[in-house]
């Protein structure tokens, strides 16, 4: 053996050194149960939808009356005064005048009921549509402004320039001309509302304001060997394996949240067992035992992810969100995938319910989609990325696979998740084009509190910018500082897009003092991981 062997720690005997242990930092994490929904008997679906408009319009209308009337106080064309107008039905030809509604799309391409007969009655149906617009047929696009009196078609050239959904709730300036159309001058949202106190920074950093909080989405399980290299170079990082400083890189991040989809979707897995469909194909007419047929059951993939929980829940807490392709209900809200599924990892999930009180957050939570919660002083609220798809239909900048990797795209939808901020209304779209749950004494999707934290799942690509009170939308890249100006009574948000970790292989870390923005890349064919 030559002298420079010494130097690489070759056959020697194990060293007497100490190495100080690192500890990762605590989290404090307080779920609110914003979009729980009734359990038992006490959960049904016989109720009206209609309902969650006027709710919807009850709750958000005082606010958007208010912002309307400070900006158009005293405003006049040609010598006549703007007067505010209680009903949409009020409104009189030929007089300027604003009022307040819901709005309401008609659409050449929305779904619609005989959709559902089709699919009902085992027919052919229509494939899924990415835009609910015709550009050949722009004059079938109509837009109304609805309340509890009626509907008022709306018109003019500011229309097309101006982000407008089904159930956005806005008050609309102008006037009605000889078509019986309300000509449209202006339009005001409610904007965003108050936002509660972030931890005070002078404070002890023991009560908050410190570490990050890692997001990622869209691991996209399929229960196969393919899976293997990415979710253990993501655990690696997670338990400080390999990140780029040592282990006290990784022992900073105080908590995982998984944004959905951590199953692949019904194609991947399709293809993923082939063998087992082959085989199942054969028994196809054999009996079914209470119509469940376990042939055509695959578990490797939820299995595979409650292996990847179980290695790193004894090192860091993980708040888990359903998708689209999660085991979980279809309609919004989407509760979560229940802790049966979890044979290794429910023994960190915290004990049943009993009663009306919501138990302690385990160091393992399964949470609802949407959700809302406090993780590190900060509130956060978020989705799988259903609402933002659905809203771009109506825009139409979906691609044909209803995404798109431009950035002109990525850009779209931060746009369209500061307009739901502004709109006060995290799926405004529901239950018109998304099914959801029909709530009957309130909307849930109307958001109370102003979030420091905004994040959308299952995005083609990474995006983030920060929006501030009446201020416009910075899309200022992921360094930029949110610190505390002097006016803390105006909100500031930080919204973020979580692209597909399956396809990108990014995970998203926002520091928790700052709100800056980091995004650890995995590269897994390039042997190396990047962090820019």
């Amino acid at each position: 053996m030559s002298t420079n062997d010494k130097d690489y720690g070759f056959l020697r005997p194990p060293s007497d050194e100490q190495y100080e242990s690192v500890y990762r930092e605590p989290s404090h994490y307080h779920p609110l149960h914003t979009f729980a929904l009734p359990v038992g008997s006490e959960r049904h679906y016989q109720q009206q939808y209609g309902d969650m408009y006027f709710l919807r319009l009850a709750k958000l209308k005082p606010a958007v009356e208010q912002v309307a009337t400070e900006a158009w106080e005293g405003f006049n064309i040609a010598g006549e005064h703007a007067r505010r107008v209680d009903r949409v039905l009020d409104v009189r030809q030929g007089d300027l005048c604003w009022v307040a509604g819901t709005v309401y799309m008609d659409l050449p391409l929305k779904p619609n009921i005989l959709d559902d007969l089709t699919k009902e009655h085992f027919t052919s149906a229509p494939p899924p549509r990415r835009t609910y617009l015709d550009p050949s047929k722009p004059e079938l696009t109509q837009v109304m402004l609805e309340d509890e009196s009626g509907r008022l078609r709306l018109t003019g050239s500011l229309l097309s320039s101006t982000q407008l959904v089904t159930g956005a709730v806005v008050a609309v300036l102008g006037t009605e001309n000889a078509n019986g159309d309300f000509e449209v001058v202006d339009v005001k949202v409610p904007d965003l509302p108050s936002q509660p106190r972030r931890w005070n920074k002078t404070e002890d950093k023991k009560d908050g304001g410190k570490g990050k909080i890692a997001f990622v989405s869209g691991l996209g399980i399929t229960g196969t060997s393919s899976d293997t290299l990415a979710l253990e170079l993501l655990t690696d990082y997670l338990l400080g394996y390999t990140s780029p400083s040592g282990d006290e890189d990784a022992s900073k991040i105080t908590r995982l949240i998984i944004a959905g989809n951590s199953l692949g979707s019904g194609a991947t897995l399709e293809a993923a067992t082939t063998a087992a469909s082959a085989e199942s194909a054969k028994k196809k007419n054999a009996s079914k035992k209470y119509g469940y047929d376990a042939s055509t059951y695959n578990s490797s993939p939820i299995t595979q992810l409650d292996s990847f929980l179980s290695e790193i829940l004894p090192s860091i807490p993980v708040t888990l969100m359903p998708g689209e392709h999660d085991p979980a209900n279809v309609s919004l809200p989407q509760q979560g995938v229940h802790r049966a599924m979890f044979l290794k990892s429910r023994a960190y999930c915290s004990a049943p319910p009993s009663g009306d009180q919501q138990p302690e957050p385990g160091w393992f939570d399964s949470v609802t989609n949407p959700w809302e919660g406090e993780v590190e002083g900060l509130r956060m609220l978020g989705t799988s990325g259903q609402n933002v798809d659905d809203v771009l239909r109506y825009l139409d900048f979906a691609g044909e696979d209803g995404t798109s990797e431009n950035n002109e795209d990525a850009e779209a939808r931060i746009r369209v998740m500061e307009a739901m901020l502004r709109w006060r209304c995290l799926v405004p779209t529901a239950p018109d084009t998304i099914w959801c749950y029909p709530f009957q004494t309130n909307d849930p999707f109307v958001i109370q509190s102003c979030p420091h934290i905004f994040f959308t799942g299952n995005q083609p690509q990474f995006k983030t910018a920060v929006i501030e009170g009446d201020s416009p939308l910075r899309l200022d890249g992921p360094d930029a500082s949110m610190a505390e100006a002097d006016d803390s009574s105006i909100p500031r948000v930080r919204l973020l897009t979580i692209p597909k970790f399956s396809e990108t292989g990014e995970l998203i870390l926002v520091d928790t003092d700052t709100l800056e923005v980091e995004v650890v890349r995995f590269a897994g064919f390039a042997g190396q991981e990047e962090k820019k």
